[in-house]
């Protein structure tokens, strides 16, 4: 049986967050969006990935990582929301297919958002997050935006 820990992510985590990245997107989205998406995210150089990853390890968003002996198995981010209510907003939150089910979705995000008011985006038609975040707490408020992938639904927890 394996241990993961979860910890707050350094900016030395930005290569293996980059490729951890990718794998997630794969794991949780193929399927919901087209796959030409997916390939358009894998034909991104690792350089301009790490480099992204620096910047956001960097900036006012927290990030927290979930990591076990084979190296790292889910990442969150959250931060003041970016529509400028004020109000903290989920921006990630995804771990590897392997570890659905383990309980490292939710300790990663108690350690990114805890019992705070919060809102986030979840892809339409992605039932398994949709799910977790219900049992958070969240639930849609009818706002819904268009996106590279789809369309997403706001969820909001006051």
């Amino acid at each position: 049986m394996s241990t993961t820990s979860i910890r707050a992510a350094v900016v030395d985590d930005a290569a293996a967050l980059a490729d951890l990245h990718l794998d997630v997107w794969d794991d949780g989205y193929t399927g919901l969006v087209p796959q030409s998406v997916l390939d358009a995210r894998r034909a991104t150089p690792k350089a301009e990935r790490v480099t992204m990853w620096e910047k956001r390890l960097t900036g006012s968003a927290t990030t927290w990582v979930a990591e076990d002996e084979d190296g790292l198995v889910g990442f969150a981010s959250a931060g003041k929301g970016r529509d400028g209510s004020g109000m903290w907003e989920l921006m990630a939150l995804y771990v590897r297919a392997r570890v659905y089910g383990t309980g490292v979705g939710h300790a990663l995000f108690r350690a990114t958002i805890g019992d705070r008011p919060a809102f986030l985006w979840v892809l339409v038609g992605n039932e398994r997050a949709t799910r977790f975040y219900e049992r958070q707490g969240f639930r849609a408020d009818g706002q819904e935006q268009s996106c590279d992938e789809g369309l997403e639904r706001r969820m909001v927890r006051s």
